[in-house]
C-alpha cells in the first residue's frame, strides 16, 4: 500500500505564491508517475502537472508558466511551486501517484486565492 499526504495549502491574494508537498510513504517502485489534479466547485477534478520518475513534466495549459512541478525521489516527494496564483486557481488539489497501472490518492489540500 501506498500512502501520500499533502500539505502546503491555504490563503493567498491572487498574484501570490504557495508551494504544496506531497510525501509518499508505503511499498513504493522506483519507476512512477507523481503529479497534482485539482477540484474546483462545481466542476470536474483536472489535471494539473505530472512528472514522472527520470524527470519528465507535463503541465496543464491554464498553468504552464506559472506552476512548476518537480520532486525528490530519494524522499519520495513531489512539490508543485505555484507562482501568480489567479482566483480561478481556487481549488482542492490532490495529489496522486501512479505505479503498475495503479493510482493512489491524497486526502486533498485546499488552495484559496482572494481579491
Amino acid at each position: 500500500q501506498v500512502q501520500l499526504v499533502e500539505s502546503g495549502g491555504g490563503l493567498v491574494q491572487a498574484g501570490g505564491s504557495l508551494r504544496l508537498s506531497c510525501a509518499a510513504s508505503g511499498s513504493i517502485f522506483t519507476i512512477n508517475t507523481m503529479g497534482w489534479y485539482r477540484q474546483a466547485p462545481g466542476k470536474q477534478r483536472e489535471l494539473v502537472a505530472t512528472i514522472i520518475s527520470g524527470g519528465s513534466t507535463n503541465y496543464a495549459d491554464s498553468v504552464k508558466g506559472r506552476f512548476t512541478i518537480s520532486r525528490d525521489n530519494a524522499k519520495n516527494t513531489v512539490y508543485l511551486q505555484m507562482n501568480s496564483l489567479k482566483l480561478e486557481d481556487t481549488a482542492v488539489y490532490y495529489c496522486f501517484l501512479n505505479e503498475l497501472g495503479r493510482d493512489y490518492w491524497g486526502q486533498g489540500t485546499q488552495v484559496t486565492v482572494s481579491s
